[in-house]
């Protein structure tokens, strides 16, 4: 059973009965932008974003182009809605991936002129589904379909580019979304999945867990076998036209984690996940040749 079946009873019966009562002044109100780098970093993924003290923003301002938030939703409680939190205990009803993220993205968008970022760079809002797949997806679809030209979609064989491009992660109902005439969610991929016949326009992204995957924890040369499958790795997601982003990487600030984050730029790997937003954006100003 889903562990989000087990909320404690007193959980569950706050919740449900702050459903009614939320005070209107309990959604976060978006802000005006705040300064952002010119040039935005490429590679810097925002990992659990929503644990930052401004989710998003915080990102936004260190110039991130892609941002990570996990997913829940309740419908055994009687509530709508897609609630952001790493663990079923922390949601808060106002909490959700629209007042988090869908309308602070839409208000950047209209002040930069359809952009995230002022450079107009690609933007990726990675979405960590934690409850049924096949339902949970469908409450997302519907929600991003408010937001009309905001997000990248697909349509009839078509990729029709948006501002931000949605990568549906976690539990991913694979065989519905590709039997979808039309979406907004795209597949996040993983390992099994390099050489996989899904086109990009399904499956833009692989992402996978480091330790599970390679191993070496970033002290020492990195050995000769793990380094030649991280680069054959990238290069044949790069061949079929995808992104490759590892997770579950040693992310404590030292040179254990620098020399992984060298590897990382030299493998070319797309995505370089953490929780250090400004760790990872002062590295990359100096080591990342693409911020050049």
């Amino acid at each position: 059973m889903p562990s989000w079946h087990r909320l404690p009873l007193l959980a569950a019966l706050w919740l449900a009965a702050c459903a009614e009562s939320l005070p209107p002044d309990a959604l976060p109100t978006p802000t005006e932008p705040p300064t952002a780098t010119e040039k935005s970093l490429r590679r810097a993924h925002a990992h659990n974003d929503y644990e930052h003290e401004r989710p998003l923003l915080d990102a936004l301002e260190q110039g991130f182009a892609s941002v990570e938030a996990d997913v829940y939703t309740l419908p055994l409680l009687g509530l709508g809605g897609l609630y952001v939190a790493h663990d079923p205990q922390d949601i808060r009803l106002d909490r959700t991936l629209a007042a988090l993220y869908l309308e602070p993205l839409k208000a950047r968008a209209q002040a930069n002129g359809g952009c995230i970022q002022p450079d107009c760079a690609p933007f990726s809002l990675l979405i960590d589904a934690k409850t049924s797949a096949e339902s949970t997806w469908q409450a997302i679809e519907a929600e991003l379909a408010k937001y009309g030209d905001l997000f990248t979609r697909y349509e009839n064989g078509v990729v029709i580019p948006g501002a931000v491009t949605a990568i549906l992660s976690g539990n991913r109902p694979k065989d519905a979304m590709l039997a979808a005439g039309s979406r907004y969610c795209f597949y996040d991929g993983r390992f099994d999945d390099l050489d996989s016949s899904e086109p990009a326009s399904f499956m833009p992204l692989i992402s996978d867990s480091w330790t599970t995957e390679f191993g070496w924890d970033g002290n020492g040369a990195m050995p000769a076998d793990q380094q030649a499958k991280l680069r054959d790795s990238i290069s044949r997601a790069h061949a079929a036209g995808r992104r490759v982003r590892l997770y579950n990487v040693p992310d404590e600030p030292g040179s254990a984690r620098d020399n992984l984050w060298r590897e990382f730029i030299t493998a070319d790997q797309d995505h370089i996940n953490t929780d250090d937003l400004p760790g990872l954006r002062a590295f990359l100003l100096a080591n990342d040749p693409l911020q050049r």
